[in-house]
């Protein structure tokens, strides 16, 4: 018989016994109220860089979608498959959140391919060479900086693609609207996972700062 794998089984059952066990009232509560996040995340689907974990959040605290390299395309209702922009205008038009974070980290798969073209091209004709293609200009910039090293290359665009990320979202008409109206807000951050140091992007000047330890 076809089965999960075994590492999979296990670890239900220690779900099961241990996190669903504690908070049941949580849950039971989730299935019959339904969900209420304030917050939306856009996470890289990175196995390494899980919000959930990251933020340490109960169930039902974050509403999150994950793709490579955490983009969010720019608007486009042209009618073809967009999960992004769906999951997007779900949160903000029907869960009603008040805060989309668009959280990137370091050492993104997505983010290397993109800027090393040479020696692992991505064609344009596949899903992946598609997807990345959206952030090919400032790859391309980053690249002919020739002062930086590879790691500082990969850091820089991997930040670079947070801030377009976000520039994307405002071309949402339902994310522009309730932002200027003061009902939505827009923030970006930065995971390492080498150290778990998390960087904030400071919303006016687009720097990313590490918030002070308390």
């Amino acid at each position: 018989m076809n089965t999960l794998p075994d590492a999979l089984l296990a670890g239900y059952r220690n779900f099961m016994s241990g996190r669903f066990s504690n908070e049941s009232l949580r849950y039971k509560e989730l299935a019959e109220q339904g969900q209420t996040p304030e917050t939306m995340v856009i996470a890289c689907c990175d196995s390494r860089a899980a919000p959930e974990i990251i933020f340490d959040t109960r169930p039902g605290e974050i509403f999150v979608v994950r793709n490579v390299a955490n983009l969010v395309p720019p608007y486009e209702p042209d009618g073809e498959y967009h999960s992004t922009s769906a999951a997007l205008e779900f949160a903000v038009q029907s869960l009603k959140v008040k805060h989309i974070v668009v959280l990137g980290h370091g050492r993104c798969g997505g983010i290397k391919a993109a800027l090393d073209l040479e020696s692992a091209p991505l064609s344009p004709g596949d899903f992946i060479g598609k997807w990345m293609s959206l952030v090919a200009p400032a790859a391309e910039a980053v690249t002919a900086n020739a002062m930086m090293t590879s790691g500082e290359r990969q850091t820089a665009l991997e930040r670079i693609t947070i801030r377009y990320s976000i520039a994307n979202l405002r071309s949402f008409p339902c994310v522009d609207i309730l932002e200027k109206k003061g009902r939505l807000s827009l923030h970006g951050a930065w995971f390492d996972i080498s150290t778990g140091e998390l960087w904030v992007m400071d919303r006016k000047t687009g720097d990313f700062i590490r918030p002070p330890a308390e």
